[in-house]
Order: structure tokens, then sequence, then C-alpha cells
């Protein structure tokens, strides 16, 4: 993956977190998740439209909608709950930087991924980390509070989301399938927000927040990272999860003012240790040139596309 390509992806997806944390401090969550969800598919149902992309139907559109569910309503419901509860950024980076690992281990289970003893070393780090992220609240709480359990939710959404999505939507175009996704989160999103308080606590930087996740998040973040996956593959992409949490900490002391305890700090090392052992035993199980002979990863190898170098057939 290209310097800058891994850059942008890592910048804009660490930037949701103190963004989201801004957007749900001035206006309700679930008011910001319909307007997210709402305005992110309409802005890249257009996107998809003007592009002339072919749009999801009949099974696929429901596969679509299932991963929609799971990996932005299930995500982003538990994880903004959770922020207005009083999780830092830093704290949801780190829970759900774990999401390389989770969904190894879903993919073992469902897709009959192999398990190779460096992935199973990585799991073991990956609940470490959390655990080592959580110490602060697991102490105060004696227990597991509702916060930890909201961040274990939204991760699996994400990992569950990710192992669907690869399993029934591989081939449709990230514009279309963002922007179903999107839609459909957004029923969910909206239900919640018309049956629960809608508070307005700071107008103006409500408006800033929602723009901000809108547009920076749910389109260019979700969007570029989706596109990375398609065209770097997903273990390259999940590489980045070892510094997105360092750099959503640094931004959120930029923007907010948090600071990194020990606990914290303890998760973003391990974890940046489990997802970095994890994608190097994803690698380990084939060639460098895995994608090139198998660009499809369906395991049949390179299709038959380009007849010019093949020999001659003889007269």
């Amino acid at each position: 993956m290209p310097m800058r390509t891994a850059t942008a992806v890592t910048f804009f997806y660490a930037l949701g977190y103190p963004i989201g944390n801004i957007a749900v401090h001035a206006l309700s969550p679930m008011a910001v998740l319909a307007l997210r969800f709402g305005l992110a598919g309409t802005i890249l149902g257009i996107w998809a439209l003007a592009a002339r992309v072919r749009i999801p139907a009949g099974r696929t559109l429901a596969h679509v909608a299932v991963a929609g569910l799971l990996m932005q309503a299930v995500q982003f419901c538990a994880l903004y709950v959770a922020i207005q509860r009083g999780a830092p950024a830093v704290l949801c980076a780190v829970v759900i930087a774990m999401n390389p690992v989770a969904t190894a281990l879903l993919a073992a289970a469902f897709l009959r991924d192999r398990l190779t003893p460096g992935r199973i070393v990585a799991l073991v780090l990956g609940v470490a980390a959390v655990l080592a992220a959580c110490a602060t609240r697991l102490i105060a709480t004696g227990g597991v509070d509702p916060v930890v359990g909201l961040l274990l939710v939204a991760l699996l959404g994400l990992a569950a989301g990710g192992v669907y999505q690869q399993r029934f939507c591989a081939d449709v175009d990230f514009r279309a399938s963002t922007s179903v996704q999107n839609l459909v989160a957004f029923v969910p999103a909206l239900a919640l927000a018309l049956t629960t308080p809608v508070v307005v606590h700071d107008a103006a930087r409500a408006v800033l927040g929602v723009a901000g996740v809108v547009l920076l998040n749910a389109v260019i973040g979700v969007s570029m990272y989706v596109r990375a996956i398609n065209l770097h593959g997903a273990s390259s992409v999940a590489m980045l999860f070892c510094v997105i949490p360092a750099v959503a900490g640094v931004l959120s002391w930029l923007m907010l003012g948090e600071r990194v305890d020990i606990g914290i700090g303890a998760g973003l090392v391990l974890g940046a240790l489990a997802c970095w052992l994890n994608a190097r035993s994803g690698r380990s199980r084939g060639s460098g040139k895995q994608r090139e002979d198998d660009p499809a990863d369906d395991g049949r190898g390179q299709h038959r596309v380009d007849a010019v170098h093949d020999a001659a057939v003889p007269r």
C-alpha cells in the first residue's frame, strides 16, 4: 500500500473518534446517527448514480443490507451510546482496533480460515489489550460496566459485518454498498431517535460535529477504507489498526484535551502488537504474490482474461 494511501486512511478513520465525541456531547447520539446515516447514504447514493455503478438487487441487496445492519447500525449505535455514557475517544479506538483479531476468530468459525499459532497468540494479546485499556473503569466499577459492554458489542458488530461482507458482498462496488448500508442503518437509528429524548446541548458544536462525522468520517473515511481493501487486500489495510488508536489518541489530545492513562497506553502497545502479529501470520500462509496470483481471492488462481500471452495456435 502506498504511504500516501495508508496515511490518508489512517488519519480519516482515526479522526472519526474525536469528531464523534464532539457531536455526541453536543447532540443526542441517536439524532447524530440518524443524520449521519441519512445524509451519508444520500451523498454516497448520488455519487454511485453519477458514476453509473451497478446498484445491488435481489438476494445481493439483502446481503448488503445485513452487512450494513451489522457494520453500521450495531457498531455505531453501541459506540455512540458508550461515548455518551463517558467512554473516552481513545478507549473506543483501542477496543475497536481489535477488529482484525476478532475478525480472525469469526473467519475461522464461519469461513474456515485456519487459525495459526501466531494468530492464537494475537487473540490472547488482543484480549489483554482490551482488558488493559478498560482496567481503570473495571476497577472503579468492580466489574464490566455498560460502557465496556457497549464497546464490545460495537466491536462484534464491526467484525461480524466485515466477515459477512467478505462472504456475500465482495463483488459490490464500494460506493453502492456503502450507500445502501448507510440507508439501511438509518432506519433503526431514526426509530431510536424518535423514541428517545433529543437534546441539543450546543447548537454550533452540534452542526460542526455532525458535518464532520458525515463528510470526513462516513463519506470520505469509510469510502477510502473500503476502497483500500478492494485495491490492496484486507490484511494490508488491517495493519493500519496498529497505529489508528495512537493517532486517535493524539487527535483527541489536540482536539479534546483527553489524556491517555497507563491502562489505555498499555492497551495501545498490546493492541498494536496483536494486530501486527495477526496480519503477519495471515501473510505467512501464502507467498507475497498471493493477490497477484489469485486476485479474486477465490482459490482459482489467475483468471483467463488475457489471451495475448497465450502460445499461438498451430495451423
